[in-house]
Parts: C-alpha cells; structure tokens; sequence
C-alpha cells in the first residue's frame, strides 16, 4: 500500500502497482508500439521511391509520434492508462491521487524514451526497485504513481472501516482535526489484523488506540462502545470528509465527480433521544471490579474476553469484512 498525502494533508491508503504487472504492460504496450511504426515504415519505404527526403521526415515524425505520442496521449484521454496498462488492472495518477494530466503523461513519456527505450528498460528497473512507491524516473520527474486500478478476488475480500449505524450521528459531529496521520495509520492496521490478534492482545492494544483518539477528538463517545467499533467510526469519517473534498476541488475543476458523494453540509446531528447510541451506562459501570477478568479467565474455551455487563461477546457487534470495489475518479 502507498500512502498519498491529498492537498489538506490527509493520507490516502492506495495499492501500489507490482514491478511485474508493470513490466508486463510495459511490454505489451512496446508490441503496439512496434507494430505501428512498422506500418508507418512501410508506408514511408513507399514513397521513398517518389521523394526521400519526405520519407525520412515521415520516419521521423512517425518514431515520434509512437515513442512518445503513444503513452502521452493515451494516458492523457484514458485518465493514466493505456492499452497495456488497461488489460494489467493499473493507471497512473498525481501524487495527491487525482487524474494524470498532459504535461505529466508528456513527462513520463520522454523520459521513457530515455531510460526505457535508449537504456533498454535499466534505469526504471533500478529506480522502481529502490524506490518506496516503485516509481520509475519518469515518475519522479513528473510527480507520478503507477497504482493498482483493479482489485483481486483476495483484495476485494479485505476488511475496510464501515461506519456502525449507532455511531453515524455521533461521527458527523466529531471534530477530526487533531487525529494524526500516523495515528489514524496504526488504528486501520489495527483493524485489518483485528481476527489475527489473541483476544487479549487485541484489547489491550485497542483499547491503547482509542485512549489516543479520544484525547485528540470531542465530543466523548456514547459510553461502553467496543474499541473496534469506535475507531471504525472514527476512520469512517474521516474517510468520508476527505472524499467530499476531493470531490469538491475536482468540481472546481471541472472533473466529473464519482457518483454517491454528496458536496453539501453533512445533516445535522439528531438531538439525543430513546435508543440514541448505546443508552444509559449498564449497571455497576465505574464500580471497583467492573470490567476485571471474569471467572475462568485465561482458561481453555474462555477466550481472553473480559466480565461485565458492558462487554458484548466477541463476534457481536463488530461489522464483519463486505466485498467493495476500489474506484477513482474517471473510472
């Protein structure tokens, strides 16, 4: 996964393309190129027999043209794909993860001329290889990324944050400005290796994420939510917010923007009611033993969970992992 910084500082969790379904685009997009210029040698070799110079200037301008008219206008009207990268699943996109434009596509292509086709492929190996986000330098000069567009069976299978239905009117309010990226980083790893963790583990080190996501957001949390249900939320919306204003700064632009993303204020939050959240605190909470080890605790069959009328067994409560399918803007 790459990690893009949009332009409100805000991390964007992308699938990196692999060297290999790199270099299999690539190679599949050199076939096209080649089959090209072998017709327009043909039709040059044709009519060098009425005038030579003009077949040499169409030979020049058609190695042109393929070489770098190619992928620059493909990318440029495909949004970062050409036919190549279209049958591999990837696309290239700007480092803040909006579309390619011109002037990048035009960048990336000249200096493929260099580092791929003059220096057969050498330099973009060693670059890719030895750069954090595999990027060639065409990439580094252009300020591009080549990322996963289409997703595999496994990776459309992975669990995401889904926002808890009690928890919607209370996230809509939070105020998320003091939630780092690197914390907000550590509770979606959290999340994603939530079913491989011991019970015992997985309290103890969720219950130390959400201490530090309640000290930097307000207002509190409706009391005795599960720690997974709450960074949930929270990851939810703060996801949510920074796709309204990428939405937005690309309607500035004039991008067609993704279907389902709303650009007016958030509803208001609903006025606390009956059954608003989790309802009053369960008896005995913030009593001397509440929340202790139960009996048999640590035991075989117990499974490390702990006692009180406040912890919900586990496997309740807790969205389970649904299919989704990773779109970018254009797609």
């Amino acid at each position: 996964m790459a990690e893009l910084v949009t332009g409100e500082a805000v991390a964007l969790d992308l699938r990196v393309a692999r060297v290999p379904s790199r270099a299999i685009a690539l190679l599949l997009d050199m076939l096209i190129q080649v089959a090209l210029f072998l017709a327009l040698a043909t039709v040059a070799g044709l009519t060098a027999r009425v005038d030579t110079a003009w077949a040499v200037g169409f030979s020049i301008l058609g190695l042109i043209a393929v070489v770098v008219g190619y992928p620059a206008g493909c990318e440029t009207f495909t949004r970062g794909r050409t036919i190549g990268k279209m049958a591999m699943g990837i696309r290239v996109v700007g480092d803040d993860g909006g579309p390619v434009r011109f002037r990048q596509s035009l960048m990336r292509a000249l200096a493929g001329w260099v580092e791929i086709w003059l220096f057969t492929g050498g330099p973009a190996v060693i670059a890719s290889l030895c750069n954090r986000q595999g990027k060639r330098l065409g990439d580094i000069f252009a300020g591009t990324i080549v990322i996963q567009d289409r997703m595999s069976a496994s990776g459309m299978l992975a669990p995401i944050a889904i926002m808890p239905p009690q928890l919607a009117g209370w996230a809509r309010g939070l105020e998320l400005s003091g939630i780092s990226d690197g914390l907000a980083l550590s509770a979606r790893q959290y999340l994603l290796r939530f079913w491989e963790l011991l019970p015992l583990v997985r309290d103890t080190m969720g219950q130390r994420i959400v201490d530090q996501v309640l000290a930097r957001v307000s207002p509190p949390p409706p009391p005795g939510v599960r720690p997974e249900i709450l960074l949930s939320a929270v990851l939810a919306e703060r996801r949510h917010r920074e796709e309204v204003r990428l939405a937005r700064r690309q309607a500035r632009r004039g991008i067609p923007m993704p279907v389902g993303i709303p650009l007016g204020p958030p509803p208001p939050m609903p006025a606390p009611g009956p059954g608003y959240g989790y309802g009053p605190p369960a008896p005995g909470y913030g009593q001397p033993g509440y929340g202790q080890p139960g009996p048999g605790y640590g035991q075989p069959g117990s499974g490390g969970r702990l006692n009180g009328p406040g912890y919900p067994p586990y496997g309740q409560g807790f969205p389970p992992p649904a299919p989704f399918q990773q779109t970018f803007p254009g797609n």
